[in-house]
Parts: C-alpha cells; structure tokens; sequence
C-alpha cells in the first residue's frame, strides 16, 4: 500500500501499518478499534469462565448458573446425541395449527413464549409519557438486510442471498419430522410470506428516524386492523386493565395486513414460523445443526468458521447472564481511578456543551434555556450498575435439563417479565449494557449516558495516556453520546425523556436546513463495496460532528493542547479491517457510517485540523469554508 499524507488521508495515514498486517479472525467479521477490545474482553472472561467452573466455586448464585449454561454448552456429547429432538415440542405447536381459529385459541401461550406471529407484541416506554409503559406492535423482520434489497435491481444480489438461507433451510429442515416433497413446500412458502411481509414493512433509513415509531391508536382500531386476529381478546387475557392505546410502530403494515394474514395465506404464515423458529432454535441443539443454522449470517458477513465450542459457551453464557458477567469483570477489571477520572471528564465536556448552546446562532434565547435545562439533568452512568435487575434472580434451571430447555426457561421468564412492566412505573436507574460491553449509549427516554467499564480502554482512554489523547479518544466518544441528545432523533425529547417539542419553529427550521447539509456532506460517497446513504447515517454523523465539535471547545481551554495528538488518536479509535461481504452488509444495515468516513469527514470541518496540519485547497482533506458544518 502506497504511503499516504496526512492532508490527504488521516485515517489511513495513521493506521495504515496495522491495516497491512492485521489478521481478521476465521470467526469473525471484523478486526480492529471496538472489535479489538471486545475480543481481548472475551479471551479474558472465557479464562474466567474456565477457572470458575473447575474451581467450581462462583462468587454469586447469578454466576453460579451462568457457569452452568457455560458447561451445558460444552457437553457436546449430549446436545449431538439429542439433536433436534429437545426443539420438537416447540415446532410441533406451530405445526398443529391449521387455521386462524387455532391460532387464536392459541395466541396468548405463543406470545408469552416468543414463538413466530405475523406480528411483534412488545412492551416499552411510552414516547410521550417516559414514567410509563406502553404496548408496542410492529411488523415482523424480513431474510434479506433490508427491504431495499427487495426492489427493482437487486435481483442478483436477491437471488444470491436467498440462496444462501434456502440451503440452510434444507439442512435444518431434513433433520425435522418431514418429507422431501414438505420441505420443499415449506420452503417456499417461507419465501412466499416473506415477500408479502417486505412490501410493507419498514425499511432500515426509515427506522432511522425512531421518533416515527410513535403513532398511538385505539385498541379497538388494532383490533379492526388485525382481523381475523382477535387482538382485543389476546391483550384482555394478558392484562385485567386494558389499555386503551396501542403504539402501532408501522402503521403502513397494519393498514395493509389483512392482504399480508388471512385465511388463504394461513398455511404459508405456518410454514414460515416454522422455518423461523427453527433457526433460532438451532443455536442451541446439536454442534451439526448450529452451524447449519449459523450458515446464512456468515455468508453474508464473510465469516469462514463458527466459533469454537469454549467461545461459543461463553458467548451463550454472558449474552443471558449479561448484568451478572458485567458486573464482574468490572468489579475485577475496571479501576476507580479510572471511573472517577472519566466521570469528571464527562462533566467538563457536559459544561462545555452548555458554553457552545449559549453561543448557539440558531437558538433563540427561550430554545437554549431548554437544551441546558437537558443537558443540566443529564444523568450519567459510567461502569456497572450498582445492583443487578431481579429478573436474574428467576433465570434457573434443573442440572437435568438440556441446553434447549435451560435456555427455553430463561426466554420465558425474561418474556413474561417484559410482558409485566405494562403495569409498571419504569425504572430509570436500569442499565441497558452490560459492563463487559465495549459500547457507549445515550437512551433519549431517560435522558441519560452510559459507559460500561469495557470501553475504558486504550486507544479509548488510559490514565498514560495524555489529555489530548483522551479527549480525541474517550471524550469524543462522550461528545459523540451527548450530541445524540440534539441530533434529528434525540432533539425531539425533551430533559425528562418525552415526545415533546421544546423548539421555537424558527429555530427547528435552521436546525434541519444543517442537518440536511450533513446528508449532502456524507449522501452518494463511493467507496470500494458500495454508495453511502447520508440520510440513513446521519444521526450517527451529527452525533459525531458534536463529539468533536466540544472536545475541540475544551482542548482551546487547556494550557498546552495537542491537536496532533488529538486528531490521531481520534483517527486510532475508529480503525477496522473487516471482510467486503460486512462492509456491504453494514451499509444497508448500520446507522453509523463507514469507519474511514467516521474518521475523516468530521475534522474537515473545523479550524483546528487546518491549522494543525497545514491542510491547503490542494489537499484531499479540504472543504470549502461554505460548505463546512458544524451543528452544535
């Protein structure tokens, strides 16, 4: 690879000797930035996972059956000799429906166990009432990435994909109970309602814009809408209240659903939950069956192998008990210097974000005491919770019981415990990521950020690290989380998490006019394995452009800043090396932009990385003065 200059390219300039040599793992998709600290995070629990269990002493009853989910995935013996028999009894249910009327004889036991329906029932906060709950309905998930990859001139790549999920239906379905001449029928059937799902469903830059999502109607419209579903009925057998308002999240696909579920496409929606169930399933039968099970999403991501067994149980482990693993690899790993560091960090650039709003030239005066009063009642959550949620008390099992049925009893209890929160307050102080999660958050319904101990980490953040370093790395990705607060989505709540409009109308116009100069900034860039959507990523890019924009505010406040420092370590978080089947998965399915974008367009538009590096007219990381953005 060519030597690059800095003006011309910050991101391959600084990692260009870890590109050429990096290694992507058989197993994953991906290596580097995020993906390189979550693996380091991942060997170093698996060892703790191993120690505990041939120890046999846990520091806690919640680790104490996370270790045993562990083994139980580890006994191969067993889940190859059971096979798909552990699953038969859960498909069976799907497969003695034959009408709408057994379905809805049906409906309450298989939304409790989370089992295919033409629809989602979910319970989540109310958008417009943040203390409380609401019932949430939307369509079902397509096969193919998105809904795009239905349309007119995709019909190679259409083709190709679904080749890949018909030969891993046949695989999973010759080990169920059916004849050749059936799985052909019940594969394309799977194929036949999926079509008819993707003609209304939303696409993924639609549910980009997640404040859409809140569309209430009555239940007894619901009810009409769902005919012949008596979804009326189904929610009266859940609740003694009945709520009056349902949250439809997709009202496209419920205006249209009685051409989607009904008596004539009955059998094809059997056939299609069948399929469904069975690859969800088969993650937890035997080894042969996950990997057949596995075999779509590593095609379309590019990933040789599966992971090994020990990795694959720690995964299994550590994705149900995920509070109780968080909790301790932060009480094991994470240092307080470290949290009281970063939380200080975290107020300094929550000041500075207040500095920059009052400066503001599209707020009026009334708009800006509203965004400080947001961001003045910010609550910040930085490593672990203080205590794990109770709903892990309730995730146990029989030594006895097979893989399948300890992680049937734990979906089940999770379910009914989501099913319950309907009738109660929500819990502010709840974590939604656990601390051995290299990630970071901001939750618009709560108004509040979260840090799990993981992400604190070089090049993130180290106390040898210096400030410039930190505040290019960690302190952006602070700015980042805070800025989601005022981004297209985030700028519709307001500082107690509701639906609310809080802006004069002046001002959300000139606010708009340059969130759409970021989608022309970022929309139609080529790149080697496809065309960027600005519109589908950019709250991802106003998020990123505010991380910058504050940690530039509080480097000018330092004594001796380090722009060089800055801009590179800036450049060193966001390095990737991945396969082009995930990068092209990625583009249609991710709401944050390409790792080299995230790199180099943001400094592009601030003084600070001109003057840095002398970056002229005739460099490639130049943009017009005029064409510049800066939101917040």
């Amino acid at each position: 690879m060519k030597k690059v200059r800095i003006q011309d390219d910050l991101y391959t300039y600084v990692n260009q000797e870890w590109l050429e040599s990096a290694v992507i793992p058989d197993d994953k998709p991906t290596t580097g930035g995020f993906a390189v600290l979550a693996d380091g995070v991942e060997k170093l629990m698996m060892d703790e996972f191993k120690n505990l269990t041939k120890e046999n002493n846990y520091p806690s009853e919640h680790m104490k059956y996370a270790c045993k989910l562990y083994s139980k995935v580890l006994n191969t013996k067993k889940r190859n000799k059971d096979g798909i028999k552990p699953a038969l009894k859960t498909l069976q249910k799907i497969q003695k429906l034959n009408t709408v009327s057994d379905l809805n004889k049906k409906i309450k036991e298989l939304v409790i166990e989370n089992l295919p329906l033409p629809f989602t029932f979910s319970i989540d906060v109310d958008m417009k009432d943040a203390d409380k709950h609401a019932i949430f309905i939307q369509g079902p998930s397509v096969i193919l990435p998105d809904t795009t990859f239905y349309k007119e001139g995709m019909e190679e790549r259409k083709a190709m994909l679904l080749g890949f999920y018909k030969n891993m239906l046949e695989g999973l379905l010759s080990f169920a109970e059916l004849s050749k001449e059936e799985i052909d029928t019940y594969i394309a059937d799977t194929f036949a309602f999926d079509e008819l799902i993707a003609k209304y469903v939303k696409s993924n830059e639609e549910w980009s814009e997640y404040a859409k999502m809140y569309n209430p109607y009555k239940l007894s419209k619901v009810n009409s809408l769902l005919k012949p579903i008596k979804f009326k009925k189904l929610v009266a057998s859940l609740y003694e209240t009945v709520p009056e308002k349902i949250i439809v999240t997709e009202p496209r696909y419920f205006l249209n659903f009685k051409e989607v579920f009904n008596e004539e496409t009955f059998t094809l929606y059997k056939h299609w939950a069948y399929t469904k169930q069975l690859v969800k399933d088969s993650a937890y039968l035997s080894e042969e069956l996950r990997e057949i099970g596995t075999s779509y999403r590593r095609a379309i991501s590019g990933i040789k192998v599966m992971p090994s067994v020990e990795k694959y149980a720690y995964q299994v482990a550590s994705n149900f008990y995920t509070q109780p693993v968080g909790l301790y690899y932060a009480l094991k790993y994470f240092g307080e210097e470290a949290k009281k560091d970063v939380t200080e960090m975290v107020s300094e650039i929550i000041e500075a974000y207040k500095e920059r709003v009052k400066n503001s030239d599209i707020l009026a005066d009334s708009t800006k005491e509203k965004a400080i009063l947001k961001l003045s009642t910010m609550k910040v959550k930085m490593g672990y919770p203080d205590k794990i949620d109770s709903i892990f008390d309730k995730f146990v099992f029989e030594d006895k019981d097979s893989l399948y049925k300890a992680v049937s009893t734990i979906r089940k209890e999770y379910r009914l415990d989501e099913l319950s929160n309907l009738t109660k307050e929500v819990d502010r102080g709840k974590w939604y990521m656990p601390g051995h999660l290299v990630n970071a958050s901001y939750n618009p319904s709560s108004n509040d950020i979260t840090f799990p101990a993981a992400i604190l980490q070089a090049p993130f953040y180290s106390i040898k690290q210096t400030r410039s370093q930190n505040l290019g790395g960690i302190g952006a990705v602070i700015g980042h989380e805070i800025s989601h607060a005022f981004d297209n989505n985030g700028a519709l709540f307001d500082e107690k998490g509701n639906l609310n409009n809080w802006w004069t109308k002046e001002d959300f116009k000139k606010f708009n006019s340059r969130t759409k100069a970021m989608i022309k900034q970022f929309d139609g860039i080529e790149l080697p394995w496809g065309k960027v959507n600005g519109s589908f990523i950019v709250s991802e890019n106003i998020a990123d452009n505010g991380g910058v924009a504050v940690t530039l505010h509080v480097m000018k406040k330092m004594d001796n800043p380090n722009y060089s420092e800055y801009f590179t370590n800036w450049a060193k978080v966001w390095c990737l090396k991945a396969k082009e089947e995930y990068l092209k998965l990625l583009l249609a399915m991710d709401v944050h932009g390409p790792a080299i974008l995230r790199a180099n367009m943001p400094p592009k538009n601030f003084e600070e990385w001109y003057d840095t590096f002398n970056v002229t007219k005739k460099d490639k990381m130049y943009i017009a003065p005029s064409k510049r953005v800066v939101i917040w």
